[in-house]
């Protein structure tokens, strides 16, 4: 098949790789993006194990606990601009109060909830204020967490909810040691709690990629299966938690810094606006202006 520009530059932006390295990799896996990753990882040519989500949209992520009840939510507009208005800042707290005590299973469910008794919908009330801004606004995902008493919600909003992160510890009611897990999740990025939440198949899929690189690089046979075994180590850091050193303190594993408290981490949820969605390319001076016609 033919290969794109298109494909190149995306290949390049999740692996790091120069152009004709991206090109030939391609060209070598028939333009499958995955399978070229893994190509260029094999030949040791790729900078970056990770694919890199292309962050475009724009809104804002928000949290709201009430009680032994807490919501990490997302909220996509078309500008950056939006999301300092007071309007905006206060659709995302009545969506918050409304999603904690109502717990809707879907966001199509919520936006059919009346929201403020008055017979309006919540998609009733996001449009009115599409309205008034005069922008496309909506409800893109939302999680739902609840706790016991005896344990902590931990909650952190990055740069002013670009990244929200909504963590739950069990045993412990320490919100602060809950708050600081959170901050590393936004900080680090981390996609499993622990190893054991890592399926079988990404690990040995994992394991195959490793190997090969390693017989590429002219290692031994019989110490080859030795070395995956120690690289596999350095994948569990990069993706589990309790894994990784703390943001805080490197000298120590998260898994330790929890487990010093009696406490586990039973789940984290983390969004980024707009990951997995593209952004239309604008001119920012265009930008600006189609906002002060506004």
């Amino acid at each position: 098949m033919a290969i794109t520009a298109k494909m190149v530059k995306e290949l390049r932006e999740k692996t790091g790789a120069g152009m004709m390295d991206c090109k030939k990799a391609l060209q070598e896996t028939e333009g499958d993006i995955d399978k070229a990753v893994d190509y260029l990882r094999e030949k040791g040519i790729s900078k970056a194990a990770k694919k890199a989500d292309r962050i475009a949209a724009e809104g804002s992520t928000y949290i709201e606990v009430v009680d032994n009840s807490a919501v990490l939510l997302e909220v996509n507009c078309e500008t950056d601009f939006v999301t300092k208005n007071d309007q905006f800042k206060n659709l995302l707290a009545d969506l918050g109060k409304h999603i904690v005590n109502h717990k809707p299973e879907t966001v199509e469910e919520a936006l059919q909830q009346e929201l403020h008794g008055n017979g309006d919908t919540v998609e009733t009330y996001i449009n009115s204020t599409v309205a008034t801004i005069g922008e496309k606004i909506s409800l893109r995902r939302f999680t739902v967490l609840t706790k016991t008493d005896n344990d902590a919600f931990g909650s952190y909003l990055h740069m002013g909810g670009r990244i929200g992160v909504l963590a739950l510890l069990e045993g412990t009611t320490d919100e602060d040691l809950a708050k600081d897990v959170a901050m590393h999740v936004a900080a680090v990025n981390p996609r499993y709690v622990s190893r054991d939440a890592v399926s079988e198949e990404e690990v040995n899929h994992e394991r195959e990629v490793l190997k090969t690189q390693a017989l590429n690089e002219g290692k031994p046979a019989n110490i080859v299966e030795k070395m995956v075994e120690g690289r596999l180590g350095k994948f569990f850091e990069e993706i589990c938690l309790l894994e990784q050193s703390f943001v805080k303190d490197p000298d120590q594993k998260v898994k330790k810094i929890v487990a010093d408290k009696g406490a586990t981490v039973q789940t984290f949820i983390r969004y980024e606006v707009g990951e997995g969605m593209e952004k239309r390319e604008e001119n920012f001076a265009d930008e600006v202006m189609s906002q002060i016609k506004k």
